[in-house]
């Protein structure tokens, strides 16, 4: 898959909040890092803090701006929309560089302010 489509479908899959796709994405021994948050180690763990955070919202929706690629790094930039548990909005801008090595995300980085959530 070219790097451009993965982001696309990665980010569709989050949206949809399916860790069973999201998991299709990641080396085991990914490294993921989210905002000012200790980064976490190990598919297993990445996928029990997504599902921790996909349970304390109602839905997200990314909207992609801009992808660029330079070798095995991916970035991209937009904003998402949120819909908090209670019903209310929020839409903030993000941005996430990604290391890609066969095919499986090795490095996740999302840049984005949650605190408002």
């Amino acid at each position: 898959m070219d790097n451009t489509k993965l982001i696309k479908t990665l980010y569709q899959a989050v949206d949809n909040k399916s860790l069973t796709a999201l998991a299709d994405f990641l080396a085991d021994n990914v490294r993921f890092q989210i905002g000012n948050y200790a980064a976490i180690t190990g598919k297993n763990a990445v996928l029990d803090a997504n599902h921790s955070f996909f349970s304390s919202i109602t839905s997200m929706a990314h909207q992609i701006t801009s992808i660029w690629e330079s070798g095995d790094d991916v970035l991209c930039n937009g904003h998402v929309d949120y819909t908090r548990l209670d019903g209310s909005g929020l839409s903030i801008p993000f941005a996430t560089v990604l290391k890609i090595d066969a095919d499986k995300i090795v490095d996740y980085q999302v840049y984005v302010d949650v605190s408002p959530l």
